[in-house]
């Protein structure tokens, strides 16, 4: 064999070797189960919604994904663990809008909108506003005019401080509606003291209050999302008195910012196909959850503006980072 021969056969053999030859190796992924990381304890909403859509996902993208619950420091414990993860596809987070809050709030040790890049929202809920029977208003425009009849002398409880039940009360400090927090561990006792009558109302998941609703023992006056909610459909919008009011509850997954584009499309294409099937949409909406899929930058446009909007209700509050 001449030395021409042997440097064709060689140069052969790299094409042939060559997993990357004439298209980019990220076409092969993924190769290996995929970690989805779930800031929150086990069996929440979060939880169930989390494991729901990577189940679906799993399916088109040919590789299981792992769920690792990593509940505990307000949702920066599983986002730190991600934000330090390889940028390749294999660690993901699944967000709520507790990451969107914690830059206004908290110190954080990473940046949530240069350290991680949006993949996909999910889905969303509304938030539903309740009252004890006892307070004597029936409609978001009576609250209203009562609190600014009584600036401070309304309660309302949370499921804790710089929680959305807590920070979309305050917004309605816009509309002249200012009032007295009690924050709670969690949203469960907050309802038990509200059933009681020791505070006087509160936002939470419809999922939470929907049976009291229906019983008589809590007064619904509104809906938080945009427009009226399938689940509550009786139920007005607090925006059809609040120009401009939203407080929306919703999932989405990002990966650690470096991710290469073609997976984030890939993971994001996945994502929107998981959602709009009927058995995931029949399991979302036991959650009075509605699927919604995105594009990747209007995800990050949602995320960035979300930001930006519980900052400027930290700060009007008063609230200080710490």
């Amino acid at each position: 064999m001449n030395q021409r021969s042997m440097f064709a056969g060689a140069a052969l053999a790299l094409v042939v070797a060559s997993p990357a030859w004439g298209q980019d190796a990220t076409t092969a992924y993924p190769t290996k189960p995929i970690r989805l990381v779930i800031p929150f304890a086990p069996g929440g909403a979060s939880d169930t919604i989390g494991r729901l859509v990577s189940a679906r996902m799993a399916d088109g993208l040919g590789q299981k994904f792992v769920v690792e619950n990593r509940g505990g420091g307000s949702t920066i414990i599983g986002t730190e663990g991600v934000v330090r993860s390889a940028p390749d596809g294999y660690s993901l987070l699944l967000v709520t809008p507790t990451f969107t809050i914690n830059p206004g709030l908290r110190k954080l040790p990473y940046d949530s909108l240069r350290d991680l890049v949006a993949i996909s929202l999910i889905g969303t809920t509304p938030l539903v506003m309740v009252v004890h029977p006892s307070l004597p208003v029936r409609s978001m425009k009576e609250l209203i005019a009562l609190a600014r009849s009584r600036p401070e002398e309304l309660v309302f409880a949370s499921a804790g401080a710089g929680s959305p039940t807590h920070l979309g009360i305050e917004l309605l400090r816009s509309a002249g509606a200012r009032m007295t927090h009690v924050p709670y561990k969690g949203a469960a006792p907050a309802a038990a003291d509200l059933l009681g009558g020791h505070v006087q109302l509160m936002l939470t998941s419809v999922i939470l209050v929907q049976d009291h609703i229906r019983s008589g023992r809590l007064r619904a006056l509104g809906v938080t999302t945009g427009k009226r909610s399938p689940a509550l459909p009786d139920v007005p919008a607090i925006a059809e008195t609040v120009k401009g009011y939203e407080v929306v509850n919703w999932w989405g997954f990002v990966a650690p910012a470096g991710t290469p584009s073609e997976i984030i499309r890939r993971l994001q294409a996945e994502t929107s196909k998981a959602v709009h099937l009927p058995e995931v949409r029949k399991r979302m909406q036991t959650q009075a959850a509605e699927p919604a899929g995105s594009t990747s930058a209007e995800f990050e446009s949602m995320l960035r503006a979300e930001v930006e909007k519980w900052k400027k209700v930290i700060r009007e509050i008063g609230m200080r980072p710490g």
